[in-house]
């Protein structure tokens, strides 16, 4: 598979490759344009079951979209809902997300949820964890620019909503920033301090700031 990410940071755009009888599997809604030979079949990833818990608890849609390039090669556009970066990882193994990071994969690539314990009660991003395993490319889209951070066994402390992704052999527990004062009226809240040896994936923006700025500017509704 070929692929090249385009207008980064802010409004990316992925554009695969497909060989004759490759496929992609995507978020429903992400496809931007595609070649007349590209066949599109949607289907409930994983069975009712599976799809329903990657929707309700991953907070991925229900159905995933595969695209499979038939009788020669064909190319296709995929971008996210909003603003933002896409990343693409070379994984050989499994990747844990926030939920509804996921764009799109290779194929082979199992997407689940995974339950984050209650450290996470409290976390923006909810009880549960997007688990991708498998062999293949994953493409996760942020809200802003996405950086790297390689941690060597060490602490690292990320406000919640600022994170994308990480890796195996971190793991992480979700505290206050300070005291009761300072979570309730300095605006960060509460933070993620991910511990270990890994690479953590970190957006520039965070969704949350972003509508707490943005709601009390839209205009109110008539009585």
């Amino acid at each position: 598979m070929k692929y090249e990410i385009n207008h980064r940071p802010s409004f990316s755009l992925l554009e695969v490759e497909l060989s004759s009888g490759e496929a992609l599997q995507a978020e429903a809604g992400a496809m931007v344009h595609m070649s007349p030979n590209i066949k599109l079949e949607t289907k409930a990833k994983g069975g009712v079951f599976g799809a329903l818990k990657r929707s309700m608890l991953g907070g991925e849609s229900f159905f995933i979209n595969t695209f499979r390039a038939e009788g020669g090669t064909g190319t296709l556009g995929l971008a996210p809902s909003y603003p933002g970066d896409i990343e693409a990882f070379e994984l050989d193994g499994t990747l844990y997300a926030q939920s509804g990071a996921f764009l799109a994969s290779s194929e082979g690539i199992s997407i689940d949820t995974k339950w984050g314990g209650a450290k996470t009660f409290f976390g923006r991003e909810g009880l549960f964890l997007l688990k991708m395993s498998g062999k293949g490319v994953v493409f996760l889209s942020s809200f802003g620019a996405i950086y790297r951070k390689e941690l060597h066994d060490e602490h690292f402390v990320i406000d919640t909503g600022h994170m994308v992704a990480f890796s195996e052999g971190l793991d992480f527990r979700v505290k206050r920033v300070g005291g009761l004062k300072s979570t309730l009226f300095s605006g960060e809240g509460l933070v993620a301090e991910f511990h270990g040896t890994g690479t953590l994936y970190i957006q520039t923006r965070s969704m949350d700031s972003f509508l707490s700025w943005i709601i009390p500017h839209l205009p109110k509704g008539r009585d």
